[in-house]
Formats: structure tokens, sequence, C-alpha cells
């Protein structure tokens, strides 16, 4: 009876412990239940429309889509706050399984992560206070821009003005660059059109103009940021094509920027 006993308390103790590790938000797909991982994606929320906080709550274009993308691919998600450059850290170093906030795709970045297909179609444009001289890309020289430092829209500047230049004043999120050209710290701000032109609209006693220079700045196409040889680049890939395909991509770029989005010309790029 002393073994029976001892046996039936063995068993119960494995079938408590196997049911302690059945969670379906930290443990990786299997076969038989097919339950997926809950995964963390690092951002950046001081990043209108894209990614910001409301009240203690993340909101944006980037945090509908990856919520649309992540219900697609079959995937729960926590957004987590990070700040810009530690973003790529967390990726690269996999502190994190994946990032998102209007992150370029270019060959720079390919060389230390992997990313999804595009999702967003984009350009820099110049923020700057109503009556300025600047006109276009060109007139930035000689002129002192605000940027976010590490972005493509410093790499513009750079482009014009030389790489490190001493007018170029680089700053850990784009509102501290608005308010360093507000403040007269700078005459301009280069950033992506869409955080320009939400800036603009939202604060229109400021008195800002925007201006659009497409030979001057080029396109640029965002993607999903994933540390290299990501086994959920394959998944988010597919996803992030249907919720293009099916209509979902356009009802939530309407809601966010008031227009159709230009989907032919993602998908293309995605060929």
């Amino acid at each position: 009876m002393k073994k029976f006993s001892l046996l039936i308390i063995v068993m119960i103790f494995s079938l408590i412990l196997a049911a302690c590790g059945s969670d379906g938000t930290s443990v990786e797909a299997d076969g038989a239940n097919n339950e997926k991982k809950k995964l963390k994606i690092a951002t950046e929320a001081n990043y209108a429309p894209f990614v910001y906080l409301d009240q203690g709550k993340m909101k944006g274009f980037d945090v509908d889509f990856m919520n649309a993308v992540a219900a697609e691919a079959g995937y729960e998600i926590e957004l987590v706050h990070v700040g810009w450059d530690p973003l790529f850290v967390e990726v690269k170093d996999k502190l994190s399984d994946l990032g998102i906030c209007a992150i370029t795709i270019n060959d720079e970045r390919k060389q230390t992560y992997d990313f999804s297909v595009p999702y967003y179609l984009s350009t820099n444009e110049i923020l700057v206070p109503e009556g300025s001289d600047i006109k276009s890309a060109a007139d930035l020289k000689g002129k002192v821009v605000a940027v976010l430092g590490g972005t493509t829209g410093q790499e513009a500047v750079e482009g014009i003005l030389g790489k490190n230049h001493k007018d170029i004043k680089k700053f850990d999120n784009n509102n501290l660059a608005i308010l360093e050209m507000l403040s007269g710290g700078a005459d301009a701000v280069v950033a992506d059109n869409a955080v320009v032109q939400e800036y603009a609209k939202n604060n229109p006693d400021k008195k800002l103009s925007i201006i659009k220079d497409e030979e001057g700045f080029e396109k640029e196409f965002y993607g999903l940021m994933f540390p290299k040889g990501s086994a959920l680049k394959a998944d988010f890939d597919v996803a992030v094509t249907e919720v293009l395909k099916n209509g979902t991509y356009a009802k939530i770029y309407e809601e966010w920027f008031g227009a159709e989005p230009d989907v032919e010309t993602i998908l293309a790029e995605q060929e």
C-alpha cells in the first residue's frame, strides 16, 4: 500500500508540473495544441501618429497595424516603449522578439537585422516656421537642422550638409527636435512626412509650414524589424501581405491619415 500511494503522489505531482508548463503565452507552438508564445515588441512611443501614449495607453497607426498583423499570424503581443536607440539594441540582442516604429528598411540596417516585407510608403519632409526662406531640401545648406538621431532623416540631412556637420542637431525623439526649432535653436526639422504633417495639423497656433521635395528626398518603405535569422519573419511576411490585400490595411490607414494608401506600390516593392 505504501508503494502504491507513493506512486500515486508522484503521478499527481508530474501532472501538476505538466499543467504549469502549458500556458499558451509562454511556450512555443507545438503540433498538439498549436499554441504560440506571446511576443514582446519594442517600440518608441514618442512618434505620433505611428506610436504615442495617450493617458498611458499606446496608440497610433503602427499600434493598430501591429495588432492586425499579429492577429492574422496567430500571435499575442505586448508592445513595450523602450525609446528609439534602445529599440535597436533590444531587437539585436533578442531582448525583444521584434520592433516596430516607422522603421525604414535600408541596406545598412539589413546587415544587422532581418525585415519583413514592406508595409508603409514614406518620405522625409521639412517642417519650418511660416515665412521661412527654406523652400527645398537644397535650401537647408547654411541652416541649422534638427533631427531624430539614428534615422533616415538624419542621413538625408547629412547627404546635404555633410556627415556629422555642426549644423545638424540630433535628438532622442521628434518632439524634442521640433521644440528646438520652436525655441529658435534650429531653422528646420526633417522627419517622416506623417510625423511633421501630424504635428502641424495638431498645432495650428505654431504657424508652421511643410516643405515637400520628392527630388530631394527618396521614397522609403517601413518594415517590421527582427533579429537576424528570426523564425518569426516567415509568419509575419505572410500576415503583412494578407492584411494589405484584404482591406484591413486600407481601413486602418484611412482612420489615421484620412486618405487612401498606395497599396499597389507597397505590394510591388515586396516582389
